[in-house]
């Protein structure tokens, strides 16, 4: 077969007049570039001839030129794609093909490339096509061209040109190879920081969910903490590292860390993320991340919360309807000079909240606020436990395991109880008026109300001896106002005496002649646990706890 009929012609070559010539070679490169410069635009004066000795493309040997590329050439010809021609190089890389057969019984490797499907395109469409990075069963991978070859003489005429890219391949696999580990790590490390096993308050049903994003997404900062503060207070946060990859988690671990130590000085929402905003700029300024922190007391019926940059609680109430935190919000942590404000939003028996981070709701080509949206509707159709209410919303908002971000989901339920369930939980507080004759009317009041409760003896008696430490420290120490509030559980007993005075107590060794100072330590030995906080519209409460026999 004549391959030089498929020859490409260049307009302005002319074949040499006397073939006696053919192999000579140009007498030097200085003298060979000067025959190729030309005056003025660069085309030849008018009337000048070409040199003779200067080779046309038409005087190579096309067969020649295919056989010392180093990639593989084959060329096909007719609807059943037989072979004409293959170069030494497909030759070596796949073996001697015969000429005339078709390439579906003796090329093995075209099912591994794809080539016959790819033949059959580029004959119906004349349009060159390519398939990538192509694997075959002997480890190599290829990346192969196909070109229709238009000549009078050949119908159906196909150029496959296939290059060797298994080294490139190779080092992609690895490549990627390498960012699974690093996924891996990041993920295993996330998990790793995130909390093991969820508190569970006494007042409070809490489930809570992370879903890692899918293999295309890297790994980032999201976490969620629920913290129990004492004398029945419970700490829900939630919060997300703008970040990705293992130095995400590393910097969502260390906050974590630090809301959970800022969280023990019981200070109010807006001061603990004040204190974190400066941790958050101390550990990578470059790294910031959004934060809510909410605190829930069950004596008041409301989350009191602040936030740095995050999206708003969303809470359910008993009927359905669902109310969004509108309160104030700063901006994320680690920005700096910003004093952020707490905001409050009610929690009666019978609703949910919902604290989430921005994978549950952010879409691409879509506004966020359609996203929150989409997710208050949701939540205003889920019902059952806490855990089932996460897997609903992770239904409801399309979050698959190659979700493109990760997720965290906190939902906190405030039960409706009823019947014997509510027995188990009752309140009575009592404001301390007066001068010294507040304390015995403290201690009667608590002996009655502990009787009622149908608390063991032992148990009233102590209960009416911490009541009378905590009033009689309050009457020596704090300033009206002055209240008393007793409160159990179904699994303690929470007594707590509020007063005026923002000084706080602290336990201290009394000497063996000191007159006062033992109260604290009488607290601090009797009871389970003790504590004190400021109150927001200043003063303090002093609080101990007692666990209630099985």
């Amino acid at each position: 077969m004549n391959f030089t009929r498929w020859s490409a012609r260049l307009p302005g070559t002319q074949r040499r007049a006397a073939r006696g010539t053919e192999g000579s070679v140009p007498a030097a490169r200085g003298e060979y570039g000067q025959q190729l410069e030309q005056p003025g635009d660069g085309t030849a004066e008018p009337g000048a001839a070409a040199d003779p000795d200067v080779p046309a493309l038409e005087d190579f040997s096309v067969r020649e030129l295919l056989g010392r590329l180093p990639g593989l050439v084959a060329l096909v010809y007719g609807q059943e794609h037989r072979i004409a021609y293959v170069n030494d190089a497909y030759a070596a890389a796949f073996g001697p093909r015969p000429a005339g057969a078709t390439v579906a019984d003796t090329c093995p490797e075209a099912e591994d490339l794809g080539l016959l499907p790819l033949l059959d395109q580029v004959l119906r469409s004349g349009k060159p096509r390519t398939v990538k990075s192509r694997r075959t069963q002997d480890g190599g991978s290829y990346t192969v061209t196909c070109l229709p070859v238009d000549s009078p003489h050949i119908e159906g005429g196909v150029l496959v040109h296939a290059t060797d890219v298994t080294d490139h391949a190779d080092a992609a696999e690895r490549l990627r190879a390498s960012e699974r580990r690093h996924r891996e790590t990041a993920v295993t490390l996330q998990c790793s920081l995130l909390p093991q096993e969820l508190e569970q308050p006494d007042d409070l049903r809490i489930a809570a969910t992370y879903q890692p994003g899918g293999t295309d997404a890297a790994v980032g900062g999201d976490w969620y903490d629920v913290i129990t503060l004492g004398a029945g207070r419970t700490a829900l946060v939630i919060g997300d590292v703008m970040g990705r990859g293992v130095r995400a988690a590393a910097v969502m671990g260390q906050l974590r860390t630090a809301v959970r130590a800022y969280a023990r000085l019981d200070l109010p929402p807006h001061e603990v993320l004040q204190l974190l905003d400066g941790l958050a700029a101390e550990i990578d300024a470059s790294q910031i991340a959004t934060c809510v922190y909410a605190i829930h007391d069950p004596s008041e019926g409301k989350l009191v919360y602040a936030s740095a940059g995050h999206l708003p609680i969303l809470v359910r109430d008993e009927d359905g309807t669902v109310r969004r935190a509108e309160d104030p919000t700063g901006p994320p942590l680690g920005t700096g000079g910003w004093l952020h404000a707490s905001g409050s939003i009610a929690l009666p028996p019978g609703s949910t909240a919902v604290l989430y981070t921005d994978g549950l709701v952010e879409r691409r080509r879509e506004d966020i606020d359609e996203g929150v949206e989409a997710l208050a509707r949701a939540l205003s159709g889920a019902s059952g436990t806490p855990q089932v209410v996460c897997d609903r919303l992770l239904r409801a908002l399309g979050v698959t395991a190659e979700h493109d971000d990760d997720v965290a989901v906190l939902v906190v339920q405030h039960p409706s109880r009823e019947g014997t369930d509510a027995e188990l939980f009752h309140n009575a507080a009592l404001e301390l008026l007066g001068g010294v004759e507040a304390a015995p009317r403290a201690r009667a009041f608590a002996s009655g109300v502990l009787a009622s409760w149908r608390f063991p003896v032992e148990l009233c008696d102590l209960g009416v001896l911490a009541t009378s430490e905590l009033v009689a420290n309050s009457l020596q120490h704090g300033t009206p106002p002055m209240r008393l509030r007793l409160r159990r559980t179904d699994r303690r007993l929470i007594i707590e005496v509020t007063d005026g005075d923002d000084h706080l107590p602290r336990r201290r060794k009394a000497e063996t002649e000191d007159e006062a100072g033992r109260g604290i330590s009488i607290i601090a030995t009797i009871a389970s646990s003790w504590g004190s906080r400021r109150t927001p519209g200043g003063g303090k409460a002093v609080w101990c706890e007692f666990a209630l026999p099985n």
